[in-house]
């Protein structure tokens, strides 16, 4: 695929990048991000840079779509939390469909020829598709013809049809609106949705307010990277000064990496961080499970938990990112506080916390994260379960609601899914 978006300006037109910097939210984030009214604006990359939108940004959108196009018909909330199961709300993503043999594409997954019968059939010309699929990899455009696929869906044979069946049908189409193929995916949804910015409550984290239910980092953590993020004139920073000799030695040891090292040209004392788009240092998920695994093995062998976890946290804190994201420090997301705490007051001594710099360093913000795990495992002196943990990790102990374990929770399990097999029954795994 030749498509490739690295400004907003190349996938929307100058009205709607008008419409974006009108809506408050929007215009303060991109601000924040150092980006500048009359100029191009960078659109937000993951590290192996996929172009997406920021939860802001896609609520955004679908307000402007529904105001203008729908009369407030269609739900925004519901647009977004479909672009979320969907996409992850990557502009071009791209699904292949096994039973159809057709390909879904962009924030809305629609297929191209849904579009073409939705303009052809009832109208929907605003943002044509005709003979050019590829329009819908842009953002408006693929939101306006999922938002119409929606409405059609809420009149399916003329009958008033509810969110319920509208958002199955969406997934799995209307033959199996009502099967129990598609049940798991609205109960999905309705997590997701609960969990979006517009309706989340106010959490309460390691280190303050947390947005833990995208993996993905923010606008302004995207472009603006803190002042130890690179060596100077836009070297690579080297893990040598980010680990100590005996670290870095047990990291050679691990085959995985040493072959992933050696296959990138890496020698011993002078090993590369992998650098992103925007030049911001990050973990390979190679890296990144070795170096839980050396710290679990060495440091908290007989608490059972699975490097995999550990792994999947950084996913959803950091998004692998050396230096974190927004408030959230180091690649576990453990502030200097905590990590002061759990080292003065509990006893977790194995490395020495002396500066907020310290947080940045691989070994030592995984092994704060092990310890501030262990403890949660014990919070006020009950054994908890994983769901407890892991809640408590990205939220505070505080802001549990195990009656509502979906946001989280979900969000978590597919985070683990990179790291090791799902299929198996995740309602009764143990990971402590």
């Amino acid at each position: 695929m030749s498509i490739s978006f690295k400004y907003w300006d190349d996938c929307v037109d100058p009205n709607d990048l008008e419409a974006m910097w009108r809506e408050p939210a929007v215009s303060t984030e991109w601000l924040d991000a150092g980006e500048t009214r009359g100029q191009k604006v960078h659109i937000s990359r993951d590290p192996d840079g996929e172009p997406y939108l920021t939860q802001t940004e896609m609520k955004a959108v679908a307000d402007i779509i529904v105001r203008r196009h729908f009369d407030l018909q269609i739900s925004p909330d519901m647009i977004c939390a479909i672009a979320e199961l969907a996409s992850d709300r990557q502009l071009l993503a791209r699904q292949y469909q096994k039973k159809t043999k057709e390909i879904t594409v962009g924030i809305m997954q629609i297929l191209p020829k849904t579009a073409q019968w939705l303009e052809r059939d009832f109208g929907y010309r605003t943002y044509g598709v005709g003979e050019n699929p590829d329009v819908l990899y842009k953002p408006f455009v693929s939101v306006y013809f999922g938002a119409a696929y929606l409405k059609w869906l809420s009149k399916f044979e003329h009958k008033e049809r509810s969110e319920e069946f509208v958002v199955r049908a969406y997934h799995g189409g209307t033959k199996k609106a009502t099967h129990k193929s598609t049940l798991q995916h609205w109960k999905r949804y309705l997590s997701v949705k609960e969990s979006l910015p517009s309706r989340r409550f106010s959490n309460e984290g390691i280190s303050g307010s947390a947005d833990c239910t995208s993996p993905r980092p923010s606008a302004s953590a995207a472009h603006v990277a803190s002042p130890s993020s690179y060596g100077s004139g836009g070297d690579h920073l080297y893990w040598d000064s980010r680990a100590s000799p005996e670290d870095m030695s047990e990291m050679w040891n691990q085959p995985d990496v040493a072959r992933e090292w050696s296959k990138s040209g890496e020698r011993r004392g002078k090993v590369r961080f992998s650098l992103d788009k925007e030049k911001r240092p990050y973990l390979s998920r190679v890296e990144i499970k070795a170096v839980a695994s050396i710290i679990l093995s060495k440091h908290f062998s007989t608490r059972g938990v699975r490097p995999s976890v550990l792994c999947a946290l950084a996913e959803m804190v950091s998004m692998r990112f050396l230096n974190g994201i927004g408030h959230r420090t180091g690649i576990m997301g453990i502030d200097y506080s905590t990590a002061f705490w759990l080292y003065t007051e509990l006893g977790y001594r194995a490395y020495r916390v002396d500066s907020v710099d310290d947080m940045t360093k691989p070994f030592l913000s995984m092994y704060f994260g092990a310890a501030y795990m262990a403890w949660l495992s014990e919070y006020e002196r009950r054994e908890r379960t994983p769901q407890f943990v892991v809640q408590a990790y990205l939220a505070g102990p505080q802001n549990v609601r195990l009656q509502e374990t979906g946001p989280l929770w979900l969000k978590f399990e597919q985070a683990l899914g990179n790291y090791e097999d799902m299929k198996r029954d995740t309602t009764s795994c143990s990971i402590l």
